[in-house]
């Protein structure tokens, strides 16, 4: 029997962000989990932010994986404050269902496991934000063996979770 975890990751990828993708999915296949998500498991019925939290409900763990999907090469980062700062150097964005969806997962205290491109930051891909570490996003170069072991840790809370319920 798989368990269900919910999977926080845009529809539309490069070939890289595939690759990575392809990696984490096919290490919770070897772990027996389920990947739900919006918009590849699961089609809204209703609301998607709505169809969200009913998909969380009934999964144990959730992954978050924050892919650039909007880019700047400048721009004014907070306007008209004091510390306003102009931004004159590219600077990278997840899809903002990362967060939304993020904020339900870690609101029904389910585990999180969240991997980040290098270029991505702000909201919960910053560190001490949760009780989560961030982890850069795996690739064909990723330790296999230090992956692994970041997954082995996370689906036993996973597991943990799913029995107490």
């Amino acid at each position: 029997m798989e368990i269900p975890v919910f999977v926080s990751s845009p529809t539309t990828l490069s070939d890289k962000q595939t690759v990575s993708r392809t990696i984490v999915m096919r290490l919770l296949r070897k772990y027996r989990l389920e990947p739900r998500d919006l918009g590849r498991s699961d089609y809204p019925t209703e609301l998607p932010l709505r169809e969200v939290l009913v998909i969380a409900r009934h999964c144990a763990g959730g992954i978050i994986l924050g892919f650039e999907q909007y880019r700047s090469l400048q721009g004014i980062d907070k306007p008209g404050t004091a510390k306003q700062i102009y931004q004159e150097s590219i600077a990278s964005f997840p899809t903002p269902w990362n967060q939304l969806e993020a904020g339900i997962l870690f609101g029904l205290r389910l585990p999180l496991l969240i991997f980040r491109e290098a270029d991505i930051s702000g909201g919960i891909f910053d560190m001490g934000v949760t009780d989560v570490f961030i982890h850069p996003m795996p690739d064909d170069a990723t330790d296999g063996h230090a992956l692994n072991d970041v997954f082995l840790k996370w689906q036993a809370n996973v597991r943990q979770k799913y029995y107490e319920s």
